[in-house]
């Protein structure tokens, strides 16, 4: 082997030593790049020349090259910040982001997010995060009773995450939940003579400017409820004891739910009148709620106005009991009336095809959706159930009960509501927005709604330390690397979102200037080599001379 191969021996090791200096610059460089992952250089030697020696022939080395340079995918440490659309992945798998308008994708794991002009999600090269839409949209079984939701579920492919409008629509009122204690002890403020079940619903007055003496029931709850125009409107819930003998202990309270006849805009009946002109303005379900000797509810019933084949333009024919039939039931097993606040066409009953139906929940639940209603022979409407009040099993009832958690109670204590809700509400501006653990993108608006928005798609691929850098924090897939494999957060294998949080880079600047060093030491040491080699050959020369 000549002195020039041991020379070139010598620049293998320079060159290879400077490219490693190169990399452990270039990780220095990025000790504070968000999400960066460092490098690391391998080395391997060239392949060797064969060499005759007396004992056969041996093999020389002819130097050395770089055998591979991979990524450190180990997580960096975590900075807390003041923005809430920054995040931070903790575990595996990288941010999804396109370029706007193509299918070209990208992965980093650099969370500093914005939302730009247009509401796209973007990050600082403008590329747009990727994510699910939430499904907000009702599951029902086969049974048709609704199914109780434990996360967050999404719809469709991912896609770009933007905020077409920063504003919260409005809801309609569709559930209306009142739990109140009635006090077992109220007596009868009113007397209903033939109809002692319904004996408020003869008192209303929708014409009146008080519908309702506050001396002709025990107890009443008023909430607002919303219009899908967002408009707000009170409901009123009456009730008063009935009084019942020879019921074993057991306890019967009348009640009515109502609004402001002025905003009742139904119309009813074949010459389609409006019930704004009757005196059963703002009358929307009546009933009666059963309790047993310990003050535990245990049925209730139900009547809404139908659209009956009767001209309620007639005195006293919105009022009549033989024109209020048992109310229809919700999916999930709650009674049902309609307030047609904004007037809308067809939407004045509850089979209507337009109706915008409300669910009453007083903590009793029909699990019998398809019997519905268990009457006794002959009760078909209010009227039928009569004033027999020794015997309430006239009353109609759920056909198979379940109460709830928490419900009405009879028990011996001052009247009181102990819960009312409503879902519905007004228009809300977004104020804020956060995201969970589980990358659940959350708003909240100035309507006290928090909406979920979208679910943040994260990728891994089988083999990540064969992707691309693009520069800018991303990396792009290749063959080598395998297509990626997306999944929500916190699942199959995903990392978790660290929300108002980013990813610091992952150089340990303390290694890298201990590689520093001895590849400073190798480089010195090759160098060496080539001026010995220089030497040699100068006294090669020296030999002529």
């Amino acid at each position: 082997m000549s002195l020039a191969a041991s020379m070139f021996s010598g620049i293998t090791g320079l060159t290879a030593h400077s490219d490693k200096m190169s990399i452990i610059g270039n990780n220095l460089a990025n000790v504070s790049t968000l999400g960066f992952k460092g490098s690391k250089m391998y080395f391997q030697d060239i392949m060797s020349q064969d060499m005759a020696t007396a004992s056969g022939i041996k093999q020389v080395g002819r130097g050395v090259t770089v055998s591979d340079i991979t990524t450190d995918f180990a997580q960096g440490s975590f900075q807390t910040t003041s923005e809430s659309t920054d995040m931070a992945i903790g575990g595996n798998g990288f941010f999804k982001v396109k370029t706007k308008g193509q299918d070209t994708s990208f992965y980093t794991r650099a969370g500093e997010f914005r939302f730009d002009k247009d509401g796209y999600l973007v990050d600082p090269n403008g590329y747009v995060l990727q994510g699910w839409q939430v499904d907000r949209a009702p599951v029902t079984h086969a049974s048709n009773v609704a199914e109780v939701q434990t996360g967050t579920r999404i719809k469709g492919a991912p896609t770009d995450i933007r905020l077409n409008n920063f504003q919260s629509q409005p809801q309609a009122t569709t559930k209306l939940t009142m739990l109140s204690n009635l006090d077992s002890t109220a007596v009868s403020r009113s007397d209903g003579g033939a109809n002692p079940y319904f004996a408020l619903e003869q008192l209303w007055s929708g014409k009146a400017s008080t519908p309702l003496s506050a001396d002709t029931y025990s107890y009443s709850s008023t909430l607002k409820v919303y219009d899908s125009n967002g408009s707000s409107h009170d409901l009123t819930v009456f009730f008063d004891p009935v009084t019942v003998s020879n019921t074993g202990g057991k306890k019967v309270w009348e009640y009515m739910v109502t609004c402001n006849p002025g905003d009742d805009n139904r119309t009813l009946g074949t010459a389609n009148t409006r019930i704004s002109t009757t005196s059963a303005a703002g009358l929307l379900m009546m009933g009666t709620i059963t309790f047993d000797t310990a003050g535990k509810i245990q049925g209730m019933s139900a009547y809404t106005l139908s659209n009956v084949n009767a001209d309620l333009s007639q005195p006293g024919a919105a009022k009549n009991l033989n024109n209020w039939t048992p109310a229809p039931f919700s999916s999930e097993g709650y009674p049902v009336f309609t307030a047609n606040f904004l007037g809308s066409s067809n939407a004045s009953f509850p089979a209507a095809s337009n109706a915008a139906n409300i669910k009453m929940d007083f903590g009793l639940r029909n699990t019998d959706s398809v019997t519905g209603w268990a009457k006794a022979a002959g009760v078909n409407t209010a009227a039928d159930v009569g004033n027999d009040i020794t015997n309430i099993n006239r009353l109609p009832r759920f056909a198979s009960t379940e109460i709830t958690a928490q419900t009405t109670t009879g028990y011996a204590a001052g009247s009181s509501t102990l819960t009312q809700t409503q879902d519905g509400y007004t228009a809300g501006f977004l104020q804020s927005v956060s995201v969970s653990r589980d990358g659940v993108l959350t708003g909240s608006y100035t309507n006290g709604q928090t909406l979920d928005l979208y679910v943040v798609t994260l990728a891994d691929f089988s083999n990540k330390w064969a992707l691309r850098r693009e520069g800018g924090n991303l990396f792009s897939q290749t063959r080598a690397s395998g297509d990626a494999t997306t999944n929500r957060p916190n699942q199959a294998g995903k990392g978790s979102i660290a929300g108002d949080s980013l990813e610091m880079s992952n150089v340990d600047m303390a290694t890298e200037f201990v590689d520093m060093i001895t590849t400073q030491r190798g480089f010195q040491a090759n160098s060496k080599t080539i001026t010995t080699v220089d030497a040699l050959l100068g006294e090669v020369i020296q030999m002529k001379r």
